[in-house]
């Protein structure tokens, strides 16, 4: 099937509720137009030179996601641009995103990357450090980004089980700061009401536990040559 055949398909079985983000990494522009001209505005990039590329050469109308892991020393190349930046998992990563956004006077969208898998190579914020970024008082004078939610990646297994109940716990930190979130005055620069979890192998499990965000590259795009 062609690439806009795949990303037809899978459009039509996702609810209205759930956004999708078509992963791109290592694809070229053409693969990427032609999902644009399927309709496609929203693409996933785990490198920011070559996402920053893609920019440049693509439609302006495209929301531009940073999915993988970011360096602090890098974030200024995606700060003209960037629409929201899946993989924030620090107080420092946060910290310099907002003074680089001040500079371009833009507000930049933020998802707080949660450890939820049992493989210590994935990144991503313990429950304390969730707790206490989100009741910073620091954190309450950073005018120029947003934390929308939380995103996490299950371990990579073949076992449904696990991996259910992997977004089933990020799905239970996501009610509680949600709830907390309703209890309280919010502060300006935070709204959780997204949660990014599901990727082309368990985007539908992903879904049936409460997502609202799933990244897809393969199922779309193909395998990696």
């Amino acid at each position: 099937m062609s690439i806009q055949e795949n990303l037809l398909e899978i459009k039509a079985t996702l609810p209205e509720h759930v956004t999708l983000v078509a992963v791109s990494k290592t694809k070229p522009v053409a693969d990427l137009m032609e999902a644009y001209n399927a309709g496609q505005r929203i693409f996933g990039e785990n490198k920011i030179q070559e996402m920053t590329e893609k920019w440049e050469q693509m439609p302006k109308d495209i929301q531009w996601h940073m999915i993988g892991h970011v360096q602090s020393n890098k974030v200024k190349y995606m700060i003209p641009y960037v629409k929201l930046i899946h993989g924030v998992d620090s107080f420092k990563l946060l910290k310099e995103i907002n003074r680089l956004a001040a500079k371009w006077r833009k507000k930049i969208d933020c998802l707080l990357q949660i450890h939820i898998a049992e493989e210590e190579t994935k990144f991503g914020l313990n429950e304390q450090e969730l707790a206490e970024i989100l009741n910073s008082e620091e954190l309450k004078t950073f005018e120029n980004i947003r934390i929308v939610g939380l995103m996490g990646m299950a371990t990579f297994t073949e076992d449904q089980g696990q991996i259910k109940r992997e977004f089933q716990h990020l799905k239970s930190i996501f009610d509680r700061y949600r709830r907390d979130a309703i209890n309280r005055v919010s502060t300006e620069n935070v709204d959780i009401k997204i949660i990014s979890m599901g990727m082309s192998g368990d985007y539908q499990l992903a879904i049936e536990c409460g997502s609202t965000m799933v990244r897809i590259g393969s199922s779309i795009f193909g395998g990696r040559k």
